[in-house]
């Protein structure tokens, strides 16, 4: 049974995920250059990474659930700007302010799930709470194209606007007010401590591995299997995407019952996501590129709600959306620095020795996130 006034925090981060990967899905063919096309991706994930750690110590100072509501508010606005503005080139710019907005909503959404519930129920929450995040990958896509079909990008904007300012107003009924806590007075040396303590770099280094699993599987799983088609091609981002979603409750509830710990947990699940990726450099076909979605989309979900229940469980209750704002930056690190990465290999040893240089470096975060 769900906490009372945490569902519209699942939504929330619904729309993040749903926000973004509905547009940047559908961006090939409607900018001007292969550089274009870079700078319109990037600006989304580069707002939410200067901004997360901001907005997030903002939650703490004034509460998370103001921080929430005019974060959703901000990314409706910016959805209808585009629409009313009737400028396609101006879709960067209504980006990088979605892209802000969601810098405010997705770390108070987050620390607002952790603040709401009990810590033996928060894998539990985490594995919901990323569930519907997967939910919105898997449908951004696909939904984001049908609409751009029907009626071009304002259409789609128009639906995020909409979607966005029904969640805001969903979480301004249901959603409960949570004063800000009591804080200690903190210093640079402190916040420094606390952010590079293992408690935090552990679990934020899995969760960033495992948003560049995802990531990249997203991305250079269809270029992988090109050649069998849109529809297998399609499937294999379904299937990765809908893995995610579904295992990522039941991983929550194995880790509140106590048989699934923090650390073990997440290198299991980096170790299966270097495995997928192996598969898809190895095994030829649509058998290699399907059971590679699933693999990697099983690891992916096992290692997000431990990631977020172990930063929830180590941080004081004060500082808990300065923690997942700063946890935030390390996945969209990870979510730029994976697909990247796969890139430059591939430039010289084709995709295949790009998903094994990924794979490699999954398995040493594997190893460092069991022994740290």
């Amino acid at each position: 049974m769900a906490v009372k006034g945490v569902r519209p925090l699942y939504a929330a981060g619904f729309v993040t995920a749903f926000g973004a990967h509905s547009i940047a899905a559908n961006l090939g063919g409607h900018t001007g250059s292969l550089l274009a096309l870079g700078i319109v991706l990037a600006v989304y994930d580069g707002a939410e990474v200067l901004l997360k750690p901001v907005f997030g110590g903002l939650a703490d100072r004034i509460g998370p659930r103001p921080v929430l509501l005019g974060g959703l508010v901000a990314f409706a606005l910016a959805s209808a700007a585009f629409v009313f503005a009737g400028d396609p080139g101006a879709v960067g710019v209504a980006r990088f302010a979605q892209g802000a907005a969601a810098a405010a909503f997705s770390p108070a959404a987050g620390a607002m799930v952790a603040r709401l519930t009990p810590k033996a129920r928060q894998g539990r929450a985490f594995g919901r709470y990323g569930a519907w995040k997967g939910l919105g990958y898997a449908l951004g896509p696909v939904l984001g194209g049908a609409l751009i079909t029907v009626g071009g990008f304002a259409l789609l904007f128009t639906t995020l606007a909409g979607l966005a300012a029904a969640v805001a107003v969903w979480a301004a009924i249901a959603a409960p007010r949570l004063e800000p806590l009591p804080r200690a007075r903190q210093t640079v040396v402190d916040l420094a401590r606390r952010l590079t303590s293992g408690s935090f770099l552990r679990p934020t280094a899995a969760l960033a591995a495992a948003t560049a699993a995802l990531a990249t599987g997203v991305g250079f799983l269809p270029v992988q299997g090109i050649a069998l088609g849109p529809l297998v091609t399609g499937t294999a981002v379904s299937v990765l995407a809908a893995a995610a979603a579904v295992v990522q409750p039941r991983i929550g509830r194995a880790r509140d019952a106590g048989r699934l710990r923090d650390g073990v947990g997440m290198a299991i699940g980096l170790g299966l996501a270097a495995g997928g990726f192996v598969i898809a450099a190895t095994v030829p076909g649509i058998v290699g590129i399907v059971l590679a979605a699933l693999v990697i989309g099983v690891g992916v979900a096992v290692v997000t709600p431990l990631g977020f229940a172990m930063l929830a469980a180590s941080t004081p209750p004060e500082r808990l959306g300065q923690t997942m704002g700063s946890a935030e930056v390390g996945r969209e690190l990870g979510d730029a620095g994976g697909p990247l990465l796969v890139g430059a290999v591939a430039t010289v040893a084709a995709v295949s020795g790009g998903f094994v240089a990924l794979a490699a470096l999954l398995v040493v975060a594997a190893i460092a996130v069991a022994i740290g």
